[in-house]
């Protein structure tokens, strides 16, 4: 149990780093992720004024097994077509201090596929 909270706080730590320089605005705003082992949640952000414009997860799209890559790359998906309804093309990603690997990349992947740009 120690360990977990331990890598939790490490990767807390990577992402206040990263956020640091990954900054939202209306013009270009912010792909979050979180994943977690049941499932995976995408927001875009404006910074800026501090509003989620979007958002979509496994859970939303009513995806049982949310900790694999199709329910990743499902999430992607919807996050870029709900940008597309809004008249969002580029966005900023944001890995959330997790390793651009797996189901974070599966999302970011069929993200760009459907027409966002980042």
């Amino acid at each position: 149990m120690i360990k977990k909270e331990a890598n939790n706080k490490a990767r807390v730590r990577r992402h206040l780093r990263v956020r640091k320089t990954v900054n939202g605005t209306a013009n270009c705003p912010r792909l979050n992720v979180f994943r977690s082992n049941k499932g995976i949640y995408a927001q875009v952000i404006d910074d800026v004024t501090g509003t989620t414009l979007a958002s979509s997860s496994n859970l939303e799209l009513k995806i049982k097994n949310g900790g694999n890559i199709e329910a990743a790359k499902a999430v992607g998906k919807d996050i870029a077509l709900k940008c597309k309804e809004l008249k969002i093309k580029n966005v900023v990603f944001d890995r959330g201090g997790y390793q651009y690997h797996g189901r974070v990349s599966a999302l970011a992947d069929a993200a760009r596929e459907n027409g966002l740009e980042f």
